[in-house]
């Protein structure tokens, strides 16, 4: 590869750092009783609430429906992901400078494996909390279930829930986009000089 190449390649890989600083993924409650919304940032390392209370006031919610509390420390997913963006991160970097396409194809696959994976992982988490309900809550409906969307808005019970991408996935985004647009100008360049 040319050393352009590399270096876009090596920059989009150091561009995943800010993913550590923006949530991933937000999830986003609009309810009458709510007007101002309740909603939930999804880090590479931790959940929070949107605003100061959010996560208090969400787990009072859920106590009645008999869901779940939503405690982050418990939260398996949390602990691992800042690891593996991490190698993803120094793999990247060593990518670019070797100017290996093959490490190059190897990287973008897998982050396409690893996103695939991190949906199904959020979905089966979402599945998790919104079927698994205790039998003794306070309000019961018979067939009522309070999964929130994976992608989306969906209406639960007066609840209006979106769940949408935050900044942290559109950086992941961009990276990956760039390696690819940069594999394929070098790839295409090479064809082209090659005439």
């Amino acid at each position: 590869m040319n050393k352009k190449t590399k270096i876009i390649i090596t920059s989009a890989s150091v561009f995943l750092i800010l993913t550590f600083f923006f949530p991933i993924w937000q999830i986003n409650l609009q309810a009458p009783q709510y007007p101002e919304g309740i909603g939930l940032n999804i880090w590479i390392n931790q959940i929070s609430g949107q605003k100061t209370n959010d996560i208090n006031t969400l787990n009072e919610l859920n106590h009645y429906i008999g869901m779940k509390k939503i405690l982050p420390n418990s939260i398996k997913e949390l602990k691992v992901m800042p690891y593996i963006l991490i190698f993803m991160i120094l793999f990247g970097i060593t990518v670019g400078v070797s100017g290996k396409k093959i490490l190059v194809k190897v990287w973008i696959g897998l982050f396409l494996i690893l996103a695939l994976a991190g949906m199904i992982d959020f979905y089966m988490w979402e599945y998790s909390y919104g079927h698994n309900l205790n039998p003794e809550a306070p309000i019961k409906i018979p067939g009522m279930s309070y999964q929130p969307p994976l992608l989306g808005s969906k209406q639960l019970l007066n609840i209006d829930a979106t769940s949408l991408p935050h900044i942290g996935s559109i950086i992941i985004f961009i990276s990956v986009l760039t390696t690819c647009i940069a594999l394929y100008k070098e790839n295409h360049f090479k064809e082209n000089a090659g005439k």
